[in-house]
């Protein structure tokens, strides 16, 4: 079984709109997060990006990725 993906998104990021149209199409669990709405969330992608809020940013487990791709987040996800 796969790890539950958290997605850090924003509004207006076509990137984070591209992955989530990607992720749809997998059979992952995806628990999506507004930095917008979210200081704490802001806070935790900026202490994975260099101290920028870079989205899409996805957590699994312990991992973090900073604007990956499906495949490196299923990679990440069957690990």
């Amino acid at each position: 079984m796969s790890a539950i993906v958290e997605f850090y998104w924003r509004p207006g990021c076509g990137f984070c709109s591209s992955l989530r149209s990607g992720l749809a199409k997998t059979d992952l669990t995806v628990q999506e997060v507004n930095i917008w709405e979210d200081p704490e969330a802001a806070a935790r992608v900026r202490s994975v990006a260099n101290g920028n809020e870079v989205v899409p940013t996805v957590f699994v487990g312990d991992k973090s990725l900073v604007n990956p791709s499906v495949a490196q987040v299923l990679a990440a996800a069957n690990s």
